[in-house]
C-alpha cells in the first residue's frame, strides 16, 4: 500500500459504512456498481450489497472511474483527507499547490516544474498513487464545490462556474453535467438562500472538534478592527479596501458535524479560496484518530488527548499577519504582543469606507506598508521594528514566502536567515502560517516546562529529542500542552509561564 491512496483495512471500511460511522468521513468513499453512485461512508441511503460496493481513497479516484457524486449524502459536504499532502513527497507538494489554485491560472508543465519532474512523469505518480491524475483531481475538488454552490445557495450559475474556476459558461456545463450526469441549473429548483444576501455554506469537520477550545485560543490574540471573536463565532473583514469582503465562522445549528459560514464574498473568483483559506485556518481536514493513535500511550499526551480528543491546529488567516504576531510576540505576553499588533492596525491598516459588521473596520497592513513604517512610533523597540520592517520587504523581494509545497525544514531554514528571526518564530509562523502539523518551537517554556518530568524544565535540545515520538504530529503536541497548561491549576510560575504562550 501506498503512503497516499492506502485504504484503511477493508474490514474496517466495511464496518464504517454499515454503522455509517462519521470518523471515517472522507478517508473513503463508497461507490456502487449497480447504481453508478458514489457516496460518503455516513449515506443515509439503504445499504447496498456488498458484492456490488467498490472503495476509493478520494473522490476523484472515484469519478476517475465513472461514478458520479450521490445527491442524498453529497460527497462535497464531506472533511478532506489531509494524509495525502503530509510529508515532502512529490505528489504530497504538488496536491498543496492544487489545492492553493496553482491549475487554475498555470498549465501541468508548471506544475510539475515547480515539484521538480516532467509533466509525464507527475501523471504516472498521481495516476500510481491517488487514483487519477492532477487535472482530474483538480476538475472535481472544482466541481464538487460548484455543486455545494448551486445547492445551497442562490448565486448564479454564471457565478457559480467562476467561483469554481471555469472562466467558460460552457465548459462549466459540459464538465458539470458529465460529471453528475445532470444540468448544473437542475440543482437550483429550490435555492436555500435569497440572492443578494451572504452566502450560508456548511463546512464538514471529523469527529471529535473541539470548536471551542479553537475560538478560545483565537480569542485571545483577535486584533479589534480586523477580526471578532465571541464564545459563539469567529469574524473578520478582508480586502481589497474599495470591495471588502466579511465572514462569520460559527457552528451548524442542530449538532451536525459541520461549521456554518456566512460570507459576502464580491469577488466570486475569491470564494474557493476564502473556503480553502478557513478549512485550513480551522483544521477541518485533520484526522482526529491518526493524532489519537500517536499520543495515546505517551505518558505526557495520553492523558492530554483522553481529555481533550477534539483539539485542532489553530492556523491564521494570512501568512504576513502571523508573521507580524510572531515576531510581536517574542519573550513577550500574549496580551502585550495583541497590544501591539492592535496599535500597528489602527497606525497602518486601511479603513474600510463602511463597516460591513460592527467592530470590523480595518484591514491589515499589507507588506509595503510596514516595510517603509517607522514601527518605533507605536512603543517597538528599534531591533524589533527593524526585524518588522526588514521581514515585509524580504517578502516583497521574495526571500521568503508562504508556498504552500516547500518543506518545513526549507521554510525554517529561510526564514531563520533574516535578522531578528530565531527557530521559536519560524516554527510558530510555521504552525499557524501553513498550519504545518509537524511545526515545533521547541525553545518555547511551556512546552519545556510541561514535558519535564521533574521541577526544572527541559532543555531545548532535550525537549527536540523527546518530541521526535510525537512526529509527524508535534504541532498538535504543542496544543495539547498549551492548553494543559491552562487547564491545570494556576501557581505563580505557571500564570507568568502561560502568559508568554
Amino acid at each position: 500500500m501506498n503512503e497516499f491512496s492506502a485504504l484503511p483495512d477493508p474490514h474496517v471500511c466495511e464496518q464504517a459504512r454499515l454503522s455509517r460511522d462519521a470518523r471515517f468521513d472522507g478517508l473513503f468513499f463508497t461507490a456502487v456498481s449497480s447504481t453508478g453512485i458514489y457516496c460518503r461512508p455516513v449515506c443515509p441511503a439503504p445499504r447496498p450489497k456488498r458484492e456490488n460496493v467498490r472503495y476509493y481513497a478520494n473522490a476523484a479516484a472515484a469519478e476517475a472511474a465513472g461514478f458520479r457524486p450521490c445527491l442524498r449524502c453529497r460527497p462535497e459536504l464531506a472533511p478532506g483527507n489531509d494524509r495525502w499532502q503530509r510529508g515532502d513527497h512529490v505528489v504530497a507538494r504538488a496536491l498543496k499547490l492544487i489545492e492553493a489554485g496553482m491549475l487554475a491560472e498555470q498549465s501541468l508543465d508548471e506544475l510539475a516544474a515547480r515539484v521538480g519532474v516532467g509533466a509525464r512523469q507527475l501523471r504516472r505518480l498521481f495516476v500510481e498513487r491517488v487514483g487519477a491524475p492532477p487535472i482530474s483531481v483538480h476538475t472535481t475538488r472544482r466541481l464538487l464545490f460548484a455543486k455545494q454552490l448551486l445547492t445551497e445557495t442562490a448565486l448564479p450559475v454564471t457565478e457559480v462556474a467562476l467561483a469554481s474556476g471555469f472562466r467558460s459558461l460552457r465548459r462549466f456545463n459540459a464538465a458539470f453535467a458529465q460529471a453528475n450526469r445532470t444540468a448544473p441549473r437542475e440543482l437550483r429548483r429550490h435555492p436555500r438562500a435569497a440572492a443578494g444576501a451572504a452566502l450560508v455554506l456548511r463546512l464538514g469537520y471529523r469527529p471529535p472538534y473541539d470548536f471551542a477550545a479553537l475560538l478560545a485560543f483565537l480569542r485571545t490574540r483577535a486584533l479589534p478592527g480586523v477580526e471578532r471573536v465571541d464564545e459563539h463565532a469567529y469574524a473578520r473583514v478582508f480586502g481589497p479596501a474599495d470591495a471588502p469582503g466579511w465572514l462569520r465562522l460559527g457552528a451548524w445549528p442542530g449538532g451536525e458535524h459541520a461549521l456554518q459560514l456566512q460570507l459576502h464574498c464580491p469577488q466570486p473568483t475569491q470564494l474557493l479560496g476564502v473556503v480553502t483559506s478557513l478549512r485550513r485556518m480551522f483544521d477541518l481536514d485533520a484526522n482526529p484518530e491518526a493524532i489519537a493513535d500517536t499520543f495515546r500511550n505517551d505518558a505526557i499526551l495520553g492523558p492530554l488527548i483522553a481529555r481533550r480528543p477534539g483539539l485542532r491546529l489553530p492556523g491564521g488567516w494570512d501568512g504576513f499577519e502571523i508573521a507580524v504576531r510572531a515576531i510581536l510576540g517574542q519573550q513577550i505576553s500574549v496580551a502585550a504582543a495583541r497590544t501591539l499588533a492592535s496599535r500597528i492596525v489602527q497606525r497602518w491598516g486601511e479603513p474600510l469606507p463602511a463597516a460591513p459588521m460592527p467592530g470590523l473596520e480595518r484591514l491589515f497592513p499589507t507588506p509595503a506598508a510596514l516595510a517603509q513604517a517607522d514601527l518605533r512610533e507605536i512603543g517597538l523597540t528599534t531591533t524589533r521594528a527593524a526585524t518588522i520592517s526588514g521581514m515585509a520587504q524580504a517578502l516583497l523581494d521574495g526571500r521568503v514566502d508562504f508556498r504552500a509545497e516547500q518543506s518545513l525544514d526549507e521554510f525554517v531554514a529561510r526564514w531563520t536567515a533574516l535578522p531578528g528571526i530565531g527557530e521559536w518564530t519560524a516554527h510558530y509562523m510555521a504552525m499557524r502560517a501553513l498550519s504545518d502539523p509537524d511545526a515545533f518551537p521547541a525553545a518555547d517554556l511551556i512546552l519545556r516546562r510541561e514535558a519535564a518530568t521533574g521541577a526544572a524544565p527541559l532543555g531545548t535540545k532535550a525537549l527536540t529529542e523527546r518530541a521526535s515520538a510525537w512526529r509527524p504530529w508535534r504541532a498538535y503536541a504543542v496544543i495539547h500542552l498549551w492548553r494543559g497548561a491552562t487547564d491545570a491549576p494556576p501557581t505563580p510560575r505557571r500564570k507568568k509561564a502561560e502568559a508568554l504562550a
